[in-house]
């Protein structure tokens, strides 16, 4: 399985998504975690 890291995920988080879609897995991280919802549904 491929791997990505996504710093600033607040900005690249359709990046984020796209990469998981294709099923990589994705470390992303953000200053306002607390902030994002939908990263913890996927």
């Amino acid at each position: 399985m491929k791997t990505i890291l996504i710093t600033g995920a607040s900005i690249g988080k359709e990046t984020a998504k796209l990469f998981h879609a294709k099923g990589w897995n994705v470390i992303a991280t953000m200053r306002n975690p607390e902030n994002e919802a939908e990263f913890g549904e996927l």
